[in-house]
């Protein structure tokens, strides 16, 4: 049985240096693809593209990975832009929030991990917190914060217990979009995991970096999603714990 297609979206560096050559070059850290990878799945890279292409790759794809980045620029949902908001990356929102919409209407599995997170609440008419404290421990320095699941939903059916997650983040989910739910919070509140309240549709974004991790739950169950997806013989998705 061929393993499924995960495709793992990148972004463009202007300036990047290997060997004699400094070239825009297109990148995720290798963590997405190895955490695909052990978790059953074939990784696939989507660089940025025109985002009208977007419903033809997803057909080809059994599942989506939203990778982690830079802010999602506040025009896409409607606010002004703080001073410690970054810059905005035009053409990665333009691909990203086109790929999630077409993930959802072919009713693709999708993880958004991180910015991909934030940009499924944004595509589905949610707003982010453009900037809290707490969450990020120093420039480049990944930390580690528990995370509590809230009982009946999907994530909690993958993850029951509370949690150390590695976190790297100055943004968070505001008002939750269309359809979403939390299923999990921070200590301080702070919305960490959304899902669709739909349990026949494999949607999940999760504020962390599993890719950080050795915890291959939540990537698993992306993949076995996607294996339904890919193989219709094998019978419809996986109940969630709780019926939510």
């Amino acid at each position: 049985m061929p393993r499924p297609l995960i495709g793992i979206t990148t972004y463009i560096e202007a300036s990047t240096r290997y060997g004699v050559w400094d070239v825009p070059t297109a990148l995720v850290p290798t963590g997405y693809y190895e955490l695909v990878q052990a978790s059953g799945g074939t990784a696939v890279l989507l660089p940025p593209d025109d985002p009208q292409a977007a419903p033809e790759v997803l057909n080809r794809l059994d599942g989506l990975v939203v990778a982690g980045g830079p802010d999602v620029d506040p025009v896409r949902y409607g606010a002004a832009r703080d001073p410690r908001t970054g810059p905005a990356a035009t053409q990665r929102d333009d691909w990203e929030l086109a790929l999630i919409t077409a993930a959802l209407s072919a009713r693709t599995p999708l993880l958004g991990i991180c910015r991909g997170m934030q940009a499924l609440n944004v595509a589905l008419g949610g707003t982010l917190i453009q900037h809290i404290d707490g969450h990020v421990a120093g420039e480049g320095i990944v930390s580690w914060h528990p995370v509590r699941p809230v009982p009946g939903t999907r994530y909690a059916a993958l993850v029951p217990e509370e949690s150390e997650v590695p976190t790297y983040h100055h943004q968070a989910v505001d008002r939750l979009g269309t359809g979403l739910i939390a299923s999990s919070h921070a200590v301080d509140g702070t919305i960490e995991s959304i899902e669709l309240s739909d349990p026949s549709q494999w949607t999940l974004g999760v504020q962390w970096h599993p890719e950080r991790d050795k915890d291959t739950r939540v990537m698993s169950a992306l993949i076995t999603a996607a294996s339904c997806k890919s193989s219709p013989a094998r019978g419809p998705l996986p109940a969630v714990a709780g019926g939510v």
